[in-house]
């Protein structure tokens, strides 16, 4: 009972991170920070603080030949293509609860996948809760007092990062079986930071005022990315899927925007009508409701799964790393 209450806790740690990523990007975004500038410091400083954290526990982080493609390709889905598209997303349709809100609904994408390339079948619940979350987004996103001028092209955009996310989990379950996930979370993050350095160097450093970029008001909340919504974070959603199982920890993504509305109104940053709080609860409602079917369908797989979980402190073989957003 104390495993599974303390896996409860490590699972909301990560869903309250992730809510408040969308805020101290949006703080950055607001000093004219680039998305260039620092999404690719948000990356490294993560990769850096996890290689540290495997160095010190000793874990394998030798990647076998045939895994390089794995590790790039994952790279470039997140947090290449995933944060970019979150961030810009973010930017254009200024507004953190929307932008968290869009990014929840991963597991309906996850669905369309199924049934269009592996042919799975969903019930009418499924269907109901595609309804649903379709309806809270409308109800949200169209009695918004004021949006930015380019609203629908940040909701498309968003939409482009759910989809390098849902990408990104396949390449992680393949890897899962032979590294542990803060090793896979470690290559993620510094092989991105990689594929960043053109952008970074071209676009994030072209203004660059050591004043403004190098003040409190810039390290505190891109430090904040990187140690917490980064590399804590996912650390915390691996210990969850490890002991509650991949089927319940996902159900959890529903409430992120839901933290990130409350972080938003809590410091100022943003205020919702009650008709947008109604429609972020049916979203959140819709979503869960596709998380009860995705769960029943697969929860015999994710018992085997469990089945095959080597005894915690082994350094290979963890459950895999599911998620999400600013991400990163």
């Amino acid at each position: 009972m104390k495993g599974k209450l303390t896996a409860y806790l490590a699972a909301m740690t990560t869903i309250t991170l992730w809510g408040l990523s969308y805020i101290w990007a949006d703080r950055l975004l607001a000093l004219g920070i680039p998305v260039e500038f620092f999404v690719p410091a948000r990356s490294l400083a993560a990769g850096i603080l996890l290689f540290c954290i495997n160095k010190i526990a000793r874990k394998s982080m030798k990647i076998k030949g045939k895994d390089w493609p794995k590790f790039l390709m994952l790279a470039l889905c997140m947090p290449f293509i995933y944060f970019i598209a979150e961030t810009y997303g973010l930017k254009l349709t200024e507004s953190p609860t929307i932008t968290a809100l869009v990014v929840a609904t991963n597991p309906l994408f996850a669905m369309m996948v199924g049934l269009f390339i592996f042919k799975e079948k969903f019930s009418a619940v499924n269907v109901v809760g595609v309804f649903v979350t379709l309806a809270g987004l409308w109800l949200v996103t169209w009695t918004r007092s004021s949006t930015g001028t380019y609203f629908v092209w940040g909701i498309l955009i968003l939409f482009i990062a759910v989809i390098s996310e849902v990408s990104q989990i396949a390449f992680t379950k393949s890897l899962t079986d032979s590294y542990a996930p803060s090793v896979i979370v470690m290559y993620q993050f510094l092989f991105g930071a990689v594929f960043f350095i053109p952008l970074f160097v071209t676009k994030g450093i072209k203004s660059f005022e050591p004043g403004l970029y190098l003040s409190w008001s810039v390290i505190y909340p891109t430090l904040a990315l990187a140690l917490l919504c980064s590399a804590t974070a996912f650390t915390t959603w691996a210990y969850a899927i490890k002991h509650l199982g991949v089927a319940h920890t996902s159900v959890f993504l529903a409430l992120s925007p839901l933290m990130t509305a409350l972080a938003a109104f809590l410091f100022g940053e943003e205020r919702l009508s009650g008709m947008q709080w109604l429609g972020l609860a049916v979203g959140m409602i819709g979503i869960y409701l596709t998380q009860i079917v995705i769960t029943t369908k697969n929860n015999n797989d994710t018992q085997r799964t469990l089945r095959n979980i080597p005894a915690e402190g082994s350094s290979a073989g963890e459950a895999g790393v599911d998620r999400p957003g600013t991400q990163a």
